[in-house]
C-alpha cells in the first residue's frame, strides 16, 4: 500500500511539473488595457519562484479553457520596475482591477485552486 501512495505521488508530481506556465506579458502592454471596460487579473511573480510557478500553471489551465480572459503573468524578475510601480512587497501577488481601472483585490501568496476560481468569478474576470 505504501508503494502505491509513493507511485501516485510521483505520478502527480511529474504530471504537474510537465504542465506549462502562463506566458509572461510585458507590463506596459497590460497597463494600457486596464480601465477600458473589463476587469483584469494580474499575477505578479517570477518564473524562478516555486509558488509563482504553481499559480502560473493553474492560470494557464484556466486560460486554455477560455483564451479571451484578461489574465496575465507579469515577471518581476525581468521587469523589476513593475514591483515598485505596483507596490509589490512579496511574490506571488495577485491583483484584480475593475472595469474602470481601480484595484479591487490584492492577495499575497499562492491561492488554492477553488479560491482562485471563486475570486475570478466574484470580480467578473470569469463568468
Amino acid at each position: 500500500m505504501k508503494i502505491l501512495w509513493i507511485l501516485l505521488a510521483l505520478t502527480f508530481t511529474a504530471t504537474a511539473q510537465g504542465r506549462p506556465m502562463l506566458k509572461e506579458t510585458p507590463y506596459a502592454q497590460v497597463k494600457d488595457l486596464i480601465g477600458k471596460g473589463k476587469p483584469y487579473f494580474l499575477e505578479i511573480g517570477s518564473d524562478s519562484c516555486r509558488s509563482c510557478r504553481v499559480m502560473g500553471k493553474m492560470l494557464y489551465t484556466i486560460t486554455q479553457k477560455d483564451p479571451s480572459l484578461n489574465i496575465y503573468f507579469i515577471n518581476v524578475h525581468t521587469e523589476r520596475e513593475v514591483a515598485n510601480a505596483l507596490k509589490i512587497m512579496m511574490i506571488p501577488t495577485q491583483l484584480i482591477f475593475d472595469a474602470q481601472g481601480a484595484e479591487v483585490y490584492r492577495h499575497v501568496g499562492k491561492l488554492e485552486e477553488a479560491e482562485l476560481e471563486l475570486t475570478l468569478t466574484k470580480y467578473g474576470v470569469t463568468q
